[in-house]
């Protein structure tokens, strides 16, 4: 288990950078989408949507990172009010709950990449790019951010009740 957490780990904090860069990449782009138009005066017909499918793609693919971080948004109230082995049940359920919804999300946007691969979906745009590229991300970020929860649940199993402490807090 513990060589599968670092792994995952190190898949996520990759993953973290790609998405960092993203973000890097559509600021550049954006960049040059407002100089072209309002300095040359010319047509910008693929940047704003490139900028759009990089901002979502690195939301999506960053999700593991964060949760790598514990930067996800976490109501502690219940936790703080249970003993030691009360909270590591409730952590146990909840990842087990998440990785369910997740699951379920990688599923079906894996099916929707499929169908729009095998059906040339294409943005209804001038540059038209094929859809399935930026419906990919879908199932990769939620995937990964699965297996990242895989990787947190299994780091509470192996850790006793007692050593859990709740993010941001000293309980």
């Amino acid at each position: 288990m513990r060589n599968y957490i670092n792994l995952i780990n190190l898949v996520s904090q990759t993953v973290g950078i790609l998405a960092a860069s993203m973000v890097v990449v559509a600021v550049v782009i954006t960049c040059q989408m407002i100089f072209i138009r309002y300095f040359l005066n010319g047509s910008t017909y693929w940047h704003t949507e490139a900028v759009v499918y990089l901002i979502l793609a690195a939301t999506l693919l960053g999700l593991p990172y964060v949760q790598k971080l514990k930067g996800h948004v976490n109501v502690e109230l219940v936790p703080m009010l249970l003993p030691p082995a009360g909270r590591k049940v409730l952590m146990i359920v909840s990842f087990s709950a998440a990785i369910l919804v997740l699951a379920i999300m990688t599923y079906y946007s894996a099916d929707l990449v499929y169908v729009s691969f095998t059906k040339g979906w294409t943005s209804e745009t001038v540059w038209g790019p094929p859809l399935w590229i930026p419906y990919l991300t879908m199932p990769v970020g939620f995937g990964l951010f699965a297996l990242q929860l895989i990787a947190d649940l299994f780091e509470v199993l192996l850790t006793p009740a007692e050593k859990i402490i709740l993010e941001g807090s000293t309980h």
